[in-house]
């Protein structure tokens, strides 16, 4: 089936045109990298591992932006899996998008199909269920970089995790753990898309990302959901990160922080703000 856009015209620009000067405007913006990627033939190493934001690019687009600039700088990917969130909660507990095209206002991007339908067996806990995915904007938000990088031969494998407990994140981290070493003649990227705490002041809000981005330095998925949980930090993507700091751990990764800032780093307003992170988690060469 073909997932066409819920939040074109609202999260980005649904014009093309207008949509890649926004992205160029991301990576140009003072925080942002400052600089449009280059990409230099395929990706480098067989894995990378970015937690990305997801919210509208006036907002979040400069700190997705290193992310993707530094994703860019590795090379191009030969699919990119994306574990989002469900904010929507009509989904089942993990549901995998695995047949058809992703549409944006850059064009079509292809779903794995062979690799969405791995992921969904060894994560043993997912349901292949596309009609899941058709509201919820934290996986389709990254798709514009990806065109604006790799244009869109690339192929990806969406997964979406509603029940955002550590349990389940085990489970999605072993199915995709599973699926990467069963391929070893491919590159894979992999997204945690998530935003961090939503809607107190930036100083409160510094204060509570800083509790979270410790755990995430530590690889530290159950103290994360702790923090999360006790704490009140109103990140809404814990799930997917939750998955790819397990992840991160049995790859052998160490954590790299690109880009810590809020919302009204970008608007000017501080009064009630949202937090954004991007960071890299580098593999042993």
């Amino acid at each position: 089936m073909k997932r066409y856009p819920a939040v074109a015209g609202s999260f980005y620009e649904s014009d093309p045109r207008k949509l890649i000067e926004r992205i160029k405007w991301s990576f140009l913006h003072q925080i942002g990298p400052g600089k449009l990627p280059e990409v230099r033939g395929k990706q480098e190493s067989r894995i990378s591992l970015f937690i990305v934001p997801h919210a509208g690019y006036v907002y979040s687009g400069p700190v997705a932006a290193h992310s993707y600039y530094r994703l860019g700088s590795l090379g191009k990917p030969d699919v990119v899996l994306i574990l989002g969130p469900d904010h929507n909660g009509v989904g089942p507990p993990v549901s995998v998008f695995a047949d058809g095209e992703w549409v944006t206002p850059l064009g079509e991007i292809k779903v794995n199909k062979q690799l969405a339908l791995e992921v969904a067996k060894e994560t043993e806990v997912a349901d292949v269920k596309e009609e899941a995915h058709l509201y919820e904007h934290s996986i389709e938000v990254q798709l514009p970089f990806l065109q604006y990088l790799y244009d869109s031969s690339i192929t990806v494998v969406p997964v979406q995790i509603t029940m955002q407990t550590p349990e389940f994140a085990e489970f999605v981290s072993e199915g995709v753990f599973r699926v990467i070493q069963g391929h070893m003649d491919i590159r894979f990227s992999i997204l945690a898309s998530t935003d961090m705490n939503h809607y107190d002041s930036h100083e409160i809000t510094l204060r509570k990302d800083e509790m979270a981005i410790e755990k995430i330095m530590e690889l530290d998925h159950v103290g994360l959901y702790r923090v999360v949980e006790q704490q009140d930090v109103t990140m809404c993507g814990f799930g997917p990160t939750m998955a790819l700091l397990r992840l991160a751990k049995k790859l052998g990764a160490k954590p790299v922080l690109l880009k810590h800032a809020t919302s009204g780093d970008t608007s000017g307003d501080k009064s009630s703000v949202v937090g954004y992170l991007s960071m890299e988690f580098s593999l042993p060469q």
